[in-house]
C-alpha cells in the first residue's frame, strides 16, 4: 500500500474540500481511517463536513484558507504544525475555471484561476513534500482533468492549467522514486458537482456538451483517485469512456481536433 498508515498525529490535507470531489475524497480517506484537515474558503461548509466525518472516529480539522492568496498558502504548514500534526497525504483538489474566449476575458479572473489551479499546487507540494521525503512516507494526489490531454478552446486557461498539473505530477512522481512517497494525477471527465455552473455554464449546456455515458459521480471519482494513490499509479482517469476519450484526444491531430472542440464548446457561442 502506497498510502501511509493512519496515526493520531498524521493528517490528510485536502484542498477544495467544501463540496464536490474534494469533499468525497475527504470522506473516502476518513473511511479508511485517516484524519483529515479540510481546506477551502467556505468555513461553514467545511465545519459541516468536519462534524460529519468526526462520527467515523477520525480526527478532523478545519483550516479556512483562500488558496489564491500566496501569504495564506505560506501560512498553512505552520497552522498544521500548531495542531500537532504532520501532513502525510496532500490532496490538491481546489480548482476553478473561466469561460469564453481569451480576447474577451477578465485578466484578474484569469490570474486568480492560475493562482489556484497551478501556483497553489506548486506551492503546497514544495512546502509539504520535503517533510514527507525526510520521513520516508507520504502521498500526493493532484486533481487535473481529462482537459489536460487536449487544447480546450473556450476554457483555454483551464485546459492549460490542468495540462500543467498532469505533467508536473508525472515529473515529481519520477523524482520521488525510492523515497517512500508517491504522486498521482487524478484526471476526471465531466462530474456533476456545480463546478460548471460556477464557471458560467448553464446545467443544460454542461449536460448537452458531453454524452451521458461520460459523466461520473463525485463519489466514483474520489474512489478512483484514492485507489490509484494507494496502488502507486501515476495517473487515474475515472470511467472507461473517459479513458478512451482522453487517449483519443491526446493522439488525434490537433489541427483537426481544435476546430472541432471550438465549434461545440458552449463558451464560444455568440
Amino acid at each position: 500500500m502506497a498510502l501511509p498508515r493512519p496515526a493520531p498525529d498524521r493528517t490528510a490535507l485536502v484542498t477544495g474540500a467544501s463540496s464536490g470531489i474534494g469533499a468525497e475524497i475527504a470522506r473516502n480517506l476518513a473511511q479508511r481511517g485517516h484524519g483529515v484537515t479540510l481546506v477551502a474558503r467556505r468555513e461553514d461548509q467545511l465545519r459541516e463536513l468536519a462534524d460529519e466525518l468526526a462520527t467515523t472516529g477520525v480526527r478532523t480539522e478545519v483550516l479556512p484558507t483562500d488558496l489564491a492568496e500566496r501569504s495564506a498558502r505560506a501560512a498553512l504548514p505552520g497552522r498544521v504544525q500548531d495542531l500537532g500534526l504532520e501532513v502525510d497525504i496532500l490532496v490538491n483538489n481546489a480548482g476553478l475555471s473561466t469561460l469564453g474566449p481569451i480576447h474577451r476575458s477578465d485578466p484578474d479572473a484569469e490570474m486568480r484561476m492560475i493562482e489556484v489551479n497551478v501556483m497553489a499546487v506548486i506551492d503546497l507540494c514544495s512546502r509539504f513534500l520535503p517533510g514527507m521525503v525526510e520521513r520516508g512516507r507520504g502521498a500526493v494526489l493532484n486533481v487535473a482533468s481529462t482537459a489536460a490531454f487536449q487544447p480546450l478552446p473556450g476554457q483555454a486557461g483551464y485546459g492549460g492549467s490542468k495540462a500543467f498539473v498532469l505533467s508536473y505530477t508525472r515529473a515529481i512522481g519520477g523524482e520521488l522514486k525510492g523515497t517512500g512517497v508517491v504522486a498521482t494525477a487524478l484526471c476526471p471527465g465531466p462530474v456533476d458537482t456545480g463546478f460548471g455552473e460556477a464557471a458560467g455554464f448553464s446545467h443544460e449546456d454542461a449536460t448537452n456538451a458531453l454524452p451521458a455515458f461520460m459523466w461520473e459521480t463525485a463519489v466514483a471519482v474520489a474512489e478512483c483517485g484514492v485507489d490509484a494513490l494507494a496502488a502507486g499509479r501515476p495517473v487515474a482517469i475515472p470511467g472507461s469512456a473517459n479513458r478512451i476519450s482522453a487517449m483519443a484526444a491526446h493522439l488525434f491531430p490537433k489541427q483537426l481536433l481544435v476546430p472541432l472542440v471550438a465549434g461545440r464548446h458552449p463558451g464560444l457561442r455568440d
